[in-house]
């Protein structure tokens, strides 16, 4: 982004709430170098309007009717790389402001902002600067290696299983006993048993159950919840 002092920042607001996005650009449109390019009310549209209109800062609410605050960020950012995002949420959790940061935002503000803090931190970031703490972006750095490697040993661990015992374990999480997972996948009782011995084996347990928790620990299945 090349905005000198003087220039007029092009902000596009994204609100599910139409009367609170409609206050939000009256607030903006206050300050003498921000001009309101847009309102959306959700992320589909934020990405439309963002790029039909170059928008330099996008002042994004975390949560939208069809996607999320981060997702419609990272589909905004991934048309237009320059654009600065600003979050405004009432959801402060570590949580939150990690997949912010993980979207590409470059400052996070909860609803208690005043509306001196929403023009100060859209002006700041719209002149590049970067308003969220070093600390949090070790934080996301560190939960993004964590979900690399977590990612590469369910993959070492998935390349164990032939084809059928995939199939079996998947079974098994779908509580079916010998004769039914039998039927199911048409080979005989004791080759179904086979593979279940295999399949407990290679993931160092001693019950089919056992067998199932570790799978589902592993992101290898997923458990269905009631």
């Amino acid at each position: 982004m090349n905005l000198k002092r003087g220039d007029i920042l092009q902000v596009l607001v994204v609100q599910e709430h139409p009367l609170l996005g409609s206050a939000i650009a009256r607030i903006l449109e206050g300050a003498g170098d921000i001009r309101v390019c847009g309102i959306a009310r959700t992320g589909a549209d934020a990405g439309a309007v963002a790029l039909r209109d170059k928008a330099d800062v996008v002042l994004m609410d975390f949560h939208l009717p069809d996607i999320t605050g981060p997702s419609a960020a990272a589909m905004i950012r991934a048309a237009l790389p320059d654009v600065a995002i600003v979050f405004h949420s009432a959801d402060d959790s570590e949580t939150a402001l990690l997949d912010a940061i993980d979207a590409g935002a470059t400052a996070y503000l909860t609803k208690t902002a005043t509306a001196d803090q929403i023009v100060e931190a859209v002006r700041q970031v719209g002149r590049g600067a970067v308003l969220i703490p070093a600390a949090l972006f070790a934080k996301a750095i560190a939960r993004q290696r964590a979900e690399v490697a977590k990612e590469s040993d369910r993959d070492k661990i998935f390349a164990k299983f032939t084809t059928r015992e995939r199939e079996v374990l998947k079974l098994l999480a779908e509580g079916l006993d010998t004769t039914a997972m039998s039927r199911r996948l048409g080979i005989a009782d004791h080759t179904v048993e086979w593979h279940v011995k295999h399949v407990i084996e290679k993931l160092g347990a001693h019950s089919k159950l056992q067998a199932v928790i570790a799978a589902a620990r592993h992101g290898l299945i997923e458990l269905d919840h009631p």
